[in-house]
C-alpha cells in the first residue's frame, strides 16, 4: 500500500508528489494525459517559466520527480475511486488497482464554452477568460469581450489598460446600466447575435450582424464543472459553484481524502485558477498529508 495516490498531474498534483517524495513518501501518480490548459500555447503569469509551453512544464517536472524514488507515476485512467481497508483504492479501466492510506485529488476543471460556432478551435490560442494570464500578449490592439453578465464590465476594467480598443459581444443581454457604463468608457457595443467566429491571420473575425475583427476574445459568462467523476463517488462535500469544499490545507469533508488545484475552495476564500496557486495549493495539502502520516506513523 502506498501512503498516498494523486490522481491529476497538472501543476497541483505534480507540486504535490515532489513535495511527498521529498519526505520520502510512497506515493503513486496519475496521469490521465487531460489537462485543463491543454489547448494553451504558452502559459503567462508563471515566475521563471512565463511563456513557456504547458508540455514542457510537465515533462520537465517529470524529469526531476524521477530523482525521488519514492515517486512512481502511472500513465493511466483511474475510473473510480472507493474506500478500501485503511484507505482508499483507485480502480483503472482494466479492473488493475492502486490503494493508499490517503487520496489526493488534482484533476482539474472541465471549461464549458458558450456555444459559438468555431469558439472551440480558438479556446486557448485566441479565446481565453483570465487577463493576468493572456491579456498582455495583446497590448495597444482591439480585443473583444463575449457575454452579457454582469462580470463583464469587471472583465472590461481589468483590459482597459491594456487594450487599446474594447468591444462587447453581448447578443442584446446585457444590463441597461451597465450598457451606459461600458459605452461611458469608450468601450463599443455590438448587440447583434454572435453566429460565428473564426481566425485570422492575425486576430479574431467575429461574424456579428456584420465581421468585426479582433486580436483577441474574452470571455463571460462562462462554466466550469469537474472534470473527474471522483467527488461525487466519494459523496464529498460540494460549494454552489461546483468546486469541491476544502479546508485551509486541502482536507475535504471525507477524511484521508484531500483535494488541490482549481477543483477545490475553501468555504471563505475564493480561488483564481492558475498554475502558480494550483501548485501552492498541491504543495500545501502535500505538506500537511506528510504531517498527518507521520503523526500515524507515531514519529
Amino acid at each position: 500500500m502506498h501512503d498516498v495516490i494523486i490522481i491529476g498531474a497538472g501543476p497541483a498534483g505534480l507540486q504535490a508528489a515532489l513535495t511527498l517524495g521529498r519526505m520520502r513518501r510512497t506515493t503513486a501518480l496519475i496521469d490521465s494525459g487531460r489537462y485543463r490548459n491543454e489547448h494553451v500555447r504558452h502559459m503567462h503569469n508563471v515566475l521563471a517559466a512565463d511563456g513557456t509551453p504547458p508540455a514542457e512544464f510537465r515533462a520537465t517536472a517529470r524529469r526531476q520527480l524521477a530523482a525521488y524514488p519514492t515517486v512512481t507515476v502511472h500513465d493511466d485512467t483511474v475510473e473510480t475511486v472507493r474506500a478500501a481497508d485503511a484507505g482508499y483504492e483507485a480502480v483503472f479501466a482494466d479492473g488493475s488497482t492502486l490503494r493508499a492510506r490517503i487520496v489526493l485529488l488534482a484533476t482539474g476543471m472541465l471549461d464549458k464554452l458558450p456555444p459559438v460556432p468555431g469558439l472551440d478551435g480558438l479556446w486557448g490560442r485566441r479565446a481565453f477568460n483570465c487577463p493576468f494570464c493572456d491579456g498582455h500578449e495583446f497590448v495597444g490592439r482591439r480585443v473583444g469581450l463575449l457575454g452579457a453578465d454582469a462580470r463583464i464590465e469587471h472583465l472590461a476594467q481589468l483590459l482597459s489598460p491594456i487594450a487599446a480598443e474594447l468591444v462587447v459581444f453581448d447578443d442584446g443581454g446585457l444590463d441597461t446600466g451597465i450598457r451606459s457604463r461600458l459605452l461611458d468608457a469608450n468601450v463599443t457595443v455590438h448587440s447583434e447575435p454572435v453566429t460565428a467566429v473564426s481566425e485570422t491571420d492575425d486576430g479574431v473575425r467575429v461574424d456579428a450582424g456584420a465581421a468585426v475583427d479582433v486580436a483577441a476574445l474574452f470571455l463571460t459568462p462562462r462554466t466550469t464543472r469537474q472534470r473527474a467523476p471522483f467527488a461525487a463517488q466519494l459523496g464529498l462535500r460540494m460549494l454552489p459553484n461546483g468546486a469541491i469544499e476544502i479546508d485551509d490545507v486541502g482536507r475535504t469533508s471525507h477524511a484521508g481524502v484531500f483535494a488541490a488545484g482549481d477543483i477545490a475552495q475553501s468555504a471563505t476564500a475564493g480561488g483564481m485558477p492558475s498554475v502558480i496557486s494550483a501548485a501552492a495549493s498541491g504543495q500545501r495539502a502535500a505538506s500537511f498529508i506528510t504531517m498527518q502520516l507521520t503523526a500515524g506513523d507515531g514519529q
